[in-house]
């Protein structure tokens, strides 16, 4: 068994612009984005916390850190998966989000899951 694969997380994200909650004209621009979290390695792994990077167009950059996602810690098995949904408001049309979950193995060991950056954008915005 390769150590490598013993502590795998891959982590999947989709977002989508909510009009109905922005306000474009005020420069509030609401985006939902749907998190699917699996396990790709061979041992349990418990998602304790997560850390968020948000960016604007402005370089505007909120952080965010907390434990758990949407109330949650879930303790995914080799192979399972777990997906919620969130949302974040940016000043601009366009951004992005990237971060980490902080992971905790029924070994002990703790280790990230890294979230690769995704776009947010508001529909006719990018081409």
């Amino acid at each position: 068994m390769a150590e490598s694969k013993k502590y795998e997380v891959s982590v999947q994200a989709r977002s989508e612009f909510i009009p109905e909650q922005s306000r474009v004209e005020d420069d509030r621009f609401v985006f939902a984005y749907t998190i699917t979290i699996t396990n790709t390695g061979n041992i349990a792994a418990q998602l304790i916390s997560r850390h968020w990077i948000i960016s604007d167009a402005n370089q505007q950059i909120q952080e965010v850190r907390g434990l758990g996602v949407i109330g949650e810690q879930p303790l995914l098995r080799p192979g399972e998966s777990f997906e919620y949904s969130s949302g974040c408001v940016i000043a601009t049309p366009v951004g992005t989000m990237h971060g980490s979950y902080q992971m905790v193995a029924d070994d002990g060991t703790k280790f990230d899951a890294p979230v690769a950056e995704f776009t947010l954008n508001m529909p006719r915005v990018l081409h």
